[in-house]
């Protein structure tokens, strides 16, 4: 083995520290370098927020690097800082999650489409309730950088608009993660409170895989408002777009590169007031096939395997 395969840290001190005690030790071994970027913004990193000398020591230790492996062209910014002679894209893969969409899910996401459109049109205004109301689901760490705090102010933005309209929809949040500390578990039940959310806004905590996947399969909407500064190419969205879910999510870093061209669910960093807008149209969009389709052709455990071995295989056979 002459090739050494690693995976360089987020933009944090800590983790940047050790990386160099790992290429110190390591690096003099292997003839050739492997970087896969998972986290992104390393190289903005090294450049805005560290002292000129922390940042030549980290390009002088990875240095030279035979390939950087990324997980979208935003990534381009961080292979190129570190002088790559070679950069492949290799998206995240996942296994499918959902393997009998057609048969158990696409139906109802059909149905609960066509539904919503009706009502909004008017043409069936006496409906139940469960009709008239839209179940949004966040899934991830419910930190403020994710945008925990923004879907809420986002579902209070949209109840509070749609109450005033001729056919108003209902919008209804679950809450599904760790939160990152008790003090900001408890700023959002106050904010809960605050907007009056209560009984609007389920904060479920960690789940199970059956009650995960009863969540995606239940909602209408995916909402990940994340500026979260690593991120990159988040699983969840992936998940999202297995369970053929309308996504509403940020233009940030890596993120808009997953979905369709002129993608109506993407809004701003930061911006309760764009998702509160977005809900409803999204919710009534009827992307379940598209989305479940890019999964298939592009985030599959075979495909992300099959291009990792291409782009690994290409460096071990170079001279």
């Amino acid at each position: 083995m002459t090739t050494f395969y690693y995976v360089p840290a987020p933009g944090k001190s800590v983790a940047v520290y050790r990386d160099w005690l790992i290429m110190l030790i390591c690096r003099p071994f292997f003839k050739k370098m492997i970087l896969h970027w998972h986290a992104a913004g390393l190289g903005k990193w090294l450049e805005t927020s560290t002292q000129i000398r922390s940042s030549a020591i980290t390009y002088r230790l990875f240095k030279p690097v035979d390939l950087s492996i990324v997980l979208s062209r935003y990534n381009f910014a961080d292979a190129e800082k570190f002088l790559s002679r070679h950069i492949a894209i290799v998206q995240v893969g996942v296994p499918d999650p959902c393997p009998q969409f057609t048969e158990n899910i696409l139906p109802g996401r059909q149905a609960r489409v066509a539904a919503l459109k009706n009502f909004l049109a008017g043409e069936t205004p006496a409906v139940a309730e469960s009709v008239r109301t839209v179940n949004v689901l966040f899934l991830a760490h419910c930190t403020r950088e994710k945008g925990v705090f923004d879907a809420v102010e986002a579902v209070a933005l949209a109840n509070k608009k749609s109450a005033g309209g001729k056919f108003p929809l209902r919008f209804r949040l679950t809450l599904v993660g760790a939160f990152a500390s008790s003090a900001e578990e408890k700023e959002l039940r106050d904010l809960v409170v605050q907007r009056g959310l209560q009984g609007m806004v389920d904060i479920l905590g960690c789940v199970s895989s059956a009650r995960k996947a009863s969540a995606f399969a239940e909602a209408d909407v995916f909402c990940f408002p994340t500026y979260y500064l690593a991120e990159n190419q988040p699983g969840n969205l992936i998940e999202a777009m297995a369970y053929g879910l309308p996504i509403i999510t940020t233009r940030w870093r890596s993120v808009p590169e997953m979905l369709p061209p002129d993608y109506p669910g993407l809004v701003d960093p930061k911006a309760p007031d764009q998702i509160a807008a977005a809900l409803p149209l999204i919710a009534a969009s009827g992307y379940a096939e598209p989305l479940r389709e890019i999964f298939l052709r592009r985030f599959t455990l075979w495909q992300h395997l099959a291009n990792m071995a291409r782009a690994i295989h290409g460096v071990e056979t170079a001279p």
